[in-house]
């Protein structure tokens, strides 16, 4: 595998790479688990080479702490890209990434503003800024994101829909531990005991029949903080808190 440290030492090899090759792109934050394996996986049967990308994004975090708590395991998030077969790798810093200071941004004005972005204000500003420029930089002809950032998902589409931009976004199933908890690099940061709580939210949440009103009870009664729980074009979403560790989780609910 090969590693570009820098963006213009990965510009130049992308400018030579043969038109006619296929390249998959899978952008990352680091702490890779089966989830982020799943995409590996997929990029690599798809596509002639995949690239990931593996920085930990400052301006998709609204709170300070988050960013600073984020798991960093370098070593072996290389380690494990080389061994799912995965051609290049791009690390780039935060100083090239962001050399205009942030004074360039994309915003979305509607679904950015729901859940998540209203949870987590200036979120998805930073999200979809940083995927535009990644995918300007790798410019591959597909890219892959997981189902368990949906609403991320979709603003991604969109995004990519609105500026004519020539990757087609290709969504990959949520991959779940036994107890239905879907792989986060968050679960990473739980207690034991708050790893007990985080399968019972799994299994809770996960029980389609049930109204959220009912939902949001019997999640409280285990000492879940709900910060939201609702419903948009027959996709079921949440939030909670578990201590200081915050997990999302959706699914659909035809």
């Amino acid at each position: 595998m090969q590693i570009f440290h820098t963006l213009n030492d990965w510009r130049q090899f992308r400018r030579e790479l043969p038109p006619t090759l296929s390249l998959g792109f899978v952008p990352t934050m680091g702490n890779l688990h089966l989830g982020h394996q799943s995409l590996f996986n997929t990029s690599c049967q798809e596509n002639d080479r995949t690239i990931a990308s593996i920085f930990i994004n400052p301006k998709q975090f609204n709170k300070i702490d988050d960013y600073t708590n984020y798991p960093r395991t370098i070593d072996a998030d290389l380690a494990l890209l080389e061994e799912q077969g995965v051609d290049y790798c791009l690390l780039p810093n935060e100083q090239e990434i962001y050399a205009d200071s942030y004074q360039f941004k994309v915003e979305e004005n509607n679904l950015s503003l729901m859940m998540e972005g209203k949870q987590r204000p200036g979120h998805f500003t930073g999200v979809l800024t940083i995927v535009m420029k990644l995918l300007n930089l790798t410019k591959p002809q597909r890219a892959y994101f997981g189902e368990k950032d949906y609403q991320q998902l979709q603003l991604i589409r969109e995004m990519v829909a609105a500026f004519f931009i020539d990757t087609e976004i290709k969504s990959c199933p949520t991959i779940r531990e036994s107890s239905s908890l879907a792989y986060s690099s968050r679960n990473n940061r739980l207690t034991a005991k708050e790893r007990i709580i985080a399968d019972n939210f799994a299994n809770i949440f996960h029980q389609k029949t049930k109204d959220i009103e009912l939902l949001i009870s019997e999640l409280n009664a285990f000492g879940i903080e709900v910060e939201y729980i609702e419903e948009h074009e027959e996709r079921r979403y949440a939030a909670v808190k578990i201590g200081n560790i915050r997990l999302i989780d959706n699914y659909a609910v035809l």
